[in-house]
């Protein structure tokens, strides 16, 4: 974040919720999500690169580990342990099963092969050599792209909708 920026003095759930997309979105979807808060598409995947730390709960990713055919079916089945097809609702799993409290590039290697755990995730890659494909890719194998990219659309999502005047305080 910028130095002299203006935030806000509360947090908002429902405003968090209210403009993030869902990890069920296509990638079309996910795209235009981005597009209409002024991101573009390398945004969107450097920006997803966050999920190389933290976790998701089971009512998240089910659907995908029992029913996409985008997914290494190892990967699904050793999901299904830890989120049944009912129940669970809050059972955790790692968003970067590799390494999900450090900051790296294994997410993107873990699209390669297949193994996001979010429906959202994956659709960053297909196979299809789109230019979602070029970046996962790109992100994969040279860790220094990454981190440029994701710093200028962090920056650049910081930017959105600045706070003025007497609103928020200045961190």
């Amino acid at each position: 974040m910028l130095l002299g920026r203006r935030d806000s003095r509360t947090a908002s759930k429902d405003a968090a919720n209210s403009n993030l997309p869902p990890p069920f979105f296509s990638l079309s979807q996910l795209l235009s999500s981005f597009q209409s808060h002024g991101l573009d598409l390398k945004d969107l995947v450097a920006l997803s690169g966050a999920h190389t730390i933290g976790f998701a709960q089971c009512a998240t990713f089910r659907n995908r580990i029992y029913n996409d055919t985008n997914i290494d079916p190892n990967f699904a089945s050793s999901l299904q342990g830890t989120c049944p097809r009912s129940g669970g609702d809050s059972n955790l799993a790692p968003l970067d099963r590799f390494s999900p409290s450090r900051v790296d590039t294994s997410y993107y290697t873990s699209l390669l092969s297949k193994k996001g755990l979010l429906h959202s995730d994956q659709e960053l890659f297909k196979g299809d050599g789109g230019e979602s494909d070029t970046l996962v890719k790109l992100y994969s194998r040279n860790p220094f792209a990454f981190a440029r990219d994701f710093k200028a659309s962090m920056i650049k999502m910081g930017n959105m909708k600045p706070l003025t005047g007497n609103k928020g305080e200045i961190r």
